[in-house]
């Protein structure tokens, strides 16, 4: 159960972060609550997956998870540059990801 709390938390991550870009320095309400609820849910999850598996192992999954759905909902929706370089650069991550996934001793 840690990896899928540690999953949505990553998830909620990039919903805070997207959040973070489209509440205009908390002039759009809508944004300004999806950002606060998201970004405590986010923690909130992250802390309960924290309960089993190892912090470094943790901790780096959950902010990889953001910096991948981040660097791609960019791209797509918010038409931030898009190259092969960058999405070979993004399988490198999740290459980490996996890696860091099949060596941890907790399942």
């Amino acid at each position: 159960m840690a990896w899928t709390y540690l999953f949505i938390g990553g998830i909620l991550e990039i919903v805070w972060t997207i959040g973070l870009k489209q509440m205009d320095n908390h002039r759009n309400l809508w944004w300004t609550v999806i950002f606060y609820v998201s970004i405590i849910s986010s923690f909130g999850f992250l802390q309960k997956a924290l309960e089993t598996l190892p912090i470094g192992t943790a901790y780096s999954i959950y902010t990889s998870i953001g910096v991948i759905g981040t660097a791609i909902f960019g791209m797509v929706f918010f038409k931030e540059p898009f190259s092969l370089l960058r999405i070979f650069f993004i399988l490198l991550i999740i290459g980490g990801v996996f890696g860091l996934k099949i060596t941890s001793t907790n399942y």
